[in-house]
């Protein structure tokens, strides 16, 4: 049994700090925010993702003008996700963190299809001003890294930080991963190896 608890972390990123840098203060910070309020035996997990283009963090636009913006700027190439996880145990506040860094390449999208896309309200509240999992504006062409990381949760590094907290999982997380989003992950044993992908 899990429950979602908001963090109420400033997220501002902090001069000359990298994205990964920053992914991993954040997950950390929102883990260490909401412990005080976790019961002893429970074990809090932290998570932050970013949208990472030529080094610069893009956010949740303000608006559909920046929305626009953001998605005529990724099209056509690549960018990265980048997710930082932390799991902290609260009973001796030990806390273990992971990045997750994926290679995100961007069809060359029309004009036209931003303008559809825009009208759907999803891109105000993803960073980049997109959702992979979009079904009808499908704007990545063809990933080679964690689906799952583009969605905010990437399973496999989750499963490596609780393994160093002696936390083993009661199912198989990488299967059912990849079964519930039908993606057949390259990376997935190489990440559980303990490679650093992406």
């Amino acid at each position: 049994m899990f429950t979602v608890m908001v963090s109420n972390v400033d997220e501002s990123q902090r001069p000359h700090e990298s994205p990964a840098d920053y992914v991993l203060r954040l997950a950390e910070a929102k883990a260490r925010a909401v412990a005080k309020d976790a019961r002893n035996d429970n074990i809090v997990i932290g998570a932050d993702t970013s949208v990472v283009d030529a080094g610069k963090i893009l956010g949740k636009p303000a608006d559909v003008v920046e929305a626009a913006a953001m998605l005529r700027r990724l099209r056509g190439h690549s960018h990265q996700v980048q997710t930082g996880i932390a799991a902290l145990r609260v009973r001796d506040g030990k806390s273990v963190t992971d990045l997750c860094v994926t290679e995100v390449p961007m069809r060359d999208y029309s004009d036209e299809e931003i303008e559809t896309y825009l009208l759907t309200g999803d891109s105000l509240d993803k960073a980049g001003a997109y959702a992979i999992q979009h079904s009808r504006f499908q704007p990545v062409e063809k990933l080679s890294g964690c689906y799952a990381s583009v969605m905010g949760l990437p399973m496999c590094h989750l499963l490596r930080v609780l393994h160093q907290l002696d936390l083993p999982p009661a199912a198989d997380l990488p299967t059912d991963c990849q079964t519930y989003l039908e993606y057949q992950c390259p990376v997935s044993s190489a990440i559980l190896r303990g490679e650093q992908v992406g």
